[in-house]
C-alpha cells in the first residue's frame, strides 16, 4: 500500500472513530440513560420473611434438611445487584402476605409491606390473599404501614399499584373502606419510576382465577386485558421507556387458562409481565412476541433477575435471565435480621401468648418424609400429612369438649387449605402454624376455626365421590379423611367412581387401625357428625350449586335442620375461645409419646398409607360397570336412548335409500321395456 493510501486510510479511521464518539455522546451521555436495565422480582412470598427449612437431596442421594429464603438473604442479593447496575428496579406481584406467623401482625404492624419497603422494593400490587382478613384487615394493614413510615423517616414504602378496580362499581361500605385506605397510602393505578434516566411505567392487575380465590375481598375486578389496553395507552402519554405489568394472574400449561400469556398476546405493547398467583417457577422466561413473562416461584426461595437492553427500534430485549437461589450460600443482611427479630418478639407477645406458645418452641421430633408442599395434592390418593391433620381435628375436639364430647364420625381437610409440610427434625410452633395458616375467625383472631356439622350417610358417600371425581379436575378439592375410608376406580364414569365406602370408627392414635375388611356400613338416612375447618365446611355447602344440583350436600345441625350460617357452629374450648385449625395440629403434635429428651415423636404409622383411600386402577368391564349409582344409571340410560335413536335413524335412512334405489331400478326397467 502506498504512503498516500495509508494516510487516506488513517484519516478515514479517525473520522469513523470521531463519528462513533459523537453517537455515543448523543445516545448515552447526552440522554443520561443506561444501556442496560435490571429488574429484580418476587411474588407469592406469603409472609415468608424468615428463612425456612426445605428438604433437598444431597450429592449422595440422601435427603437432607437445609435452609432457604428469608428477607435477610433477599436484601443481600438485591444490594449486590444495585451495586453492579444502578439502573436496577425491584417489583413484587402480590400475595406478599398470609402463610406464616407474621400474618398475625398483618393488621397491627404491616410487617410484610413494611419490610418490602426496607428491601427497597419499588412497586407492589395486590394478590388474592391480601384480602383474607377482609376489608377491615386490608384497611388496618395500610394504615399501620403509613404509621410506620411516619415514625421512621428512613423507611420508604413501596408504591402500591392496582389498575383493575372500578370503584364506581365497587361502592359497598366495605369496598369504600379499602378505597379510602388506598387513597391514604397514596396508591395509584400506575406509577412512573425513574432511575439513571430510565422511566419505567408500572401497573398492577388481579386476574380472574385470583378473584375467585379471594371470596372475602368483595371486589369485582375488571378484565385484565381491557384494563391493560387502557392503562398502556395512558402510559404512552407519560413518555416512559418501558412498561411493566405486575400481574397476579399466572400462567398455565393449559393455553385457555394461562391468563398472562393471553394478556401478552392481546396487549403486545407490554414489555415485561411479572407473573404471580400460580407459584410458577420459570427457569427460562416465556417470550410472547415482544413481551417477556417472568416468574420466580413462591416463598422467596428465588430472587428473579431480568436484564434488558434496548434495540434500534426502542424495544427492550432480554439479555440475561436467572433465578438467584436464596440458599445458605447467601449471607443474611444483619440490619434486616434485626428488624425481623423485633417482629418475632411482637408475635410472641401479641398473638402466641394467648395460646401459651412461642414461635421457636419445639412441639415434636419428626423422622418421616412427608410429601413436600410443592407436590401435595397433585396425585389423587391417600397422603399421610393429610391424615395427620385430619386426626388432629378429632383429637382437638375431644380435648376441647372434655366430658361433653360428642363423637366425631368424620374429620376432613382439603388439600387447598394445607399451606406447608413438615421436614425431618424438630417441628416448632411456627412450623405447625405454617401448615394451617389460612384465615381469620369471627373473633378477629388469626386462623380459621373448626366447625361441627352433620351429614346423612348418603351425603358422606357423596363426599367420597367428590374426592374421587372432582379432585382430578380441581386438585385443591382433594379430601383427606379421619374416620372414613373409600375405594375408587379412576377409570369409571365420573361421579360414579367410588366402589366401596365405610366408617372406620374412632381410631385416632391407634396403631394399625385402618383395615378395609373391618369397615362399618354407612347408613344412608343416619346423621353423622363431621368436623372441618370453617373454609372447607363452607365449600362443602357450595357443592350442590357448583355441580348444578347433581351432587347434593346439605350441612345440618344435630337436629337435622339446614345450616345457613356456619359461624354459628364453630367449636369452642371450655373457656369459650374458637378452636383454631393450627392450634388443633399443634396440640396433637404435643400429645405423642415422649422420647428420652421429653419431646414428642411423630408415630411411625404416619410414614405409611393406612387404607383411608384405596385406588382400584382396573379397566375390566366387570369393574367399570359394577354397581352403578343413580347418576351412572341415568347417563347409561341417556346413552342407550341415544344409541337406539341413532340406530332407528340409521335404519330409516337405509330403508329410504333402498326404496329409492328400487324405484330408480324400476324406472330404468320400464324405460328399457318401452324402448324395446
Amino acid at each position: 500500500m502506498s504512503f498516500r493510501k495509508r494516510i487516506r486510510s488513517a484519516v478515514l479511521m479517525v473520522i469513523m472513530l470521531c463519528s462513533l464518539s459523537v453517537e455515543s455522546v448523543v445516545a448515552g451521555e447526552t440522554s443520561g440513560k443506561e444501556d442496560k436495565v435490571t429488574i429484580l422480582f418476587t411474588h407469592d412470598i406469603h409472609s415468608r420473611l424468615d428463612e425456612y427449612k426445605v428438604q433437598d437431596t444431597g450429592d449422595d442421594g440422601e435427603e437432607e434438611t437445609a435452609y432457604a429464603g428469608g428477607f435477610a438473604r433477599l436484601k443481600t442479593i438485591m444490594d449486590e445487584r444495585r451495586t453492579e447496575n444502578p439502573a436496577t428496579f425491584v417489583f413484587d406481584a402480590g400475595d406478599f402476605s398470609m402463610g406464616t406467623l407474621y400474618q398475625t401482625i398483618y393488621e397491627t404492624q404491616a410487617a410484610e409491606l413494611t419490610m418490602l419497603g426496607r428491601l427497597g422494593v419499588d412497586a407492589v400490587t395486590f394478590g388474592n390473599h391480601e384480602f383474607d382478613y377482609r376489608a377491615e384487615g386490608v384497611s388496618n394493614m395500610f394504615h399501620s404501614a403509613i404509621r410506620n413510615a411516619r415514625e421512621d423517616e428512613t423507611l420508604s414504602l413501596p408504591q402500591f399499584v392496582i389498575a383493575n378496580i372500578d370503584w364506581e362499581k365497587n361502592h359497598s361500605e366495605d369496598n369504600q373502606m379499602i378505597q379510602r385506605a388506598l387513597e391514604d397510602y397514596g396508591s395509584r393505578e400506575y406509577a412512573v419510576i425513574e432511575r439513571e434516566g430510565i422511566r419505567i411505567g408500572v401497573y398492577g392487575v388481579v386476574g380472574e382465577d385470583a378473584e375467585i380465590c379471594a371470596p372475602e375481598s368483595g371486589i369485582d375486578f375488571d378484565n385484565i386485558v381491557e384494563t391493560s389496553k387502557r392503562v398502556v395507552a395512558e402510559l404512552k402519554k407519560e413518555d416512559v421507556d418501558m412498561i411493566v405489568c405486575l400481574s397476579h394472574s399466572g400462567t398455565s400449561e393449559e393455553e385457555e387458562a394461562s391468563e398472562d400469556e393471553i394478556l401478552a398476546k392481546e396487549v403486545p405493547e407490554i414489555d415485561v409481565i411479572i407473573s404471580g398467583h400460580t407459584h410458577t417457577t420459570l427457569e427460562e422466561p416465556i417470550i410472547q412476541g415482544n413481551t417477556v413473562i417472568a416468574s420466580a416461584g413462591s416463598y422467596g426461595r428465588n430472587l428473579g433477575e431480568l436484564d434488558l437492553v434496548s434495540d434500534k427500534e426502542g424495544r427492550w430485549k432480554p439479555a440475561k435471565y436467572r433465578l438467584n437461589p436464596t440458599d445458605e450460600s447467601v449471607e443474611q443482611d444483619e440490619e434486616t435480621e434485626k428488624y425481623l427479630s423485633e417482629y418475632r418478639s411482637v408475635i410472641d407477645e401479641e398473638y402466641l401468648s394467648h395460646f401459651g406458645y412461642t414461635m421457636e418452641q419445639v412441639l415434636a421430633e419428626n423422622e418421616i418424609s412427608f410429601t413436600q408442599i410443592d407436590f401435595f395434592g397433585d396425585v389423587l390418593r391417600e397422603d399421610t400429612l393429610g391424615s395427620l391433620i385430619a386426626d388432629s381435628y378429632v383429637h382437638a375436639v375431644k380435648e376441647a369438649e372434655g366430658d361433653s364430647y360428642i363423637p366425631v364420625d368424620l374429620a376432613v381437610v382439603a388439600s387447598g387449605v394445607v399451606r406447608d409440610s413438615f421436614q425431618k427434625g424438630e417441628i416448632t410452633v411456627s412450623d405447625a402454624f405454617n401448615v394451617s395458616a389460612l384465615g381469620i375467625g369471627p373473633d378477629r383472631i388469626t386462623g380459621y376455626p373448626l366447625v361441627s356439622v352433620y351429614l346423612t350417610g348418603k351425603e358422606l358417600k357423596t363426599v367420597a365421590e367428590i374426592d374421587a371425581s372432582i379432585s382430578p379436575i380441581m386438585t385443591y378439592a382433594q379430601i383427606y379423611p379421619s374416620g372414613m375410608s373409600w375405594t375408587f376406580n379412576p377409570n369409571r364414569l365420573i361421579l360414579n367412581r367410588v366402589t366401596k365406602a365405610g366408617m372406620t370408627g374412632d381410631t385416632v392414635g391407634v396403631e394399625n387401625a385402618f383395615i378395609q375388611d373391618n369397615l362399618t356400613e354407612i347408613e344412608d338416612e343416619k346423621l353423622y357428625r363431621v368436623v372441618s375447618g370453617l373454609y372447607c365446611a363452607q365449600m362443602l355447602g357450595a357443592v350442590e350449586d357448583k355441580s348444578k344440583g347433581i351432587l347434593k350436600l346439605t350441612p345440618k345441625n344435630a337436629e337435622g335442620e339446614v345450616i345457613t350460617n356456619f359461624e354459628d357452629y364453630i367449636i369452642r374450648d371450655q373457656e369459650g375461645f374458637e378452636l383454631k385449625e393450627w392450634y388443633a395440629l399443634a396440640g396433637y403434635l404435643e400429645s405423642f409419646t415422649k422420647n428420652g429428651n421429653g419431646v414428642s415423636e411423630i408415630p411411625v404409622r404416619y410414614g405409611e398409607e393406612e387404607g383411608r383411600k384405596i385406588v382400584q386402577d382396573s379397566t375390566s368391564l366387570a369393574e367399570l360397570f359394577r354397581s352403578p349409582n343413580k347418576f351412572a344409571i341415568m347417563v347409561y340410560g341417556i346413552v342407550l336412548f341415544l344409541f337406539i335413536l341413532l340406530t332407528a335413524i340409521f335404519i330409516c335412512v337405509i330403508r329410504r335409500f333402498r326404496k329409492r334405489k328400487l324405484e330408480n331400478h324400476s324406472k330404468e326397467y320400464k324405460i328399457k321395456e318401452g324402448k324395446s
